[in-house]
């Protein structure tokens, strides 16, 4: 079995050996959007689950990679400075920072927020410190990412 664990992080381009371990136990970014799928019963979910949307609202998640090497103080550096940014925006709502930990995908970093609904998401996209921030450092300092948006229904 650990001859196969150790292959597969051979043959897996996407991720180095020591991504994996500097990964492994740290924060995912589906946490809470997974909860929905773990449960049979979609009532128990919206009654017990703090991570819950209310109806109408949007989800924002994106998942990234850095020029920065995983844990250094420059991508340390980037991530703080998103959350004290973004999270300060004033329609932004539970805005985390999360780590990789999944063997799926290869981006390492994930950031969440919530919005009441379209009108705030788009204040939020066109505010002016979202888009400084965008353009003075993510454009600069961001490899890759995808963007992932879910309502609530």
């Amino acid at each position: 079995m650990m001859w196969f664990f150790c292959t597969f992080i051979k043959l897996n381009r996407s991720m180095e050996r020591r991504k994996f371990f500097t990964r492994l136990g740290m924060g995912t970014l589906a946490a809470c959007t997974a909860m929905p799928l773990m449960s049979k019963n979609r009532k128990e979910i919206k009654s017990s689950s703090a991570c819950s949307l209310k109806k109408g609202e949007i989800q924002h998640m994106v998942i990234f990679d850095m020029n920065h090497e995983i844990g250094s103080v420059m991508a340390d550096k980037f991530l703080r400075d998103a959350q004290q940014i973004l999270s300060n925006i004033p329609v932004v709502q539970n805005f985390q920072v999360f780590n990789q930990v999944s063997l799926k995908n290869h981006y390492a970093y994930g950031f969440s927020m919530v919005f009441a609904d379209q009108s705030a998401y788009y204040a939020y996209n066109h505010h002016p410190d979202h888009m400084g921030f965008v353009a003075d450092r993510w454009d600069k300092e961001v490899t890759q990412f995808l963007e992932i948006d879910f309502k609530s229904v």
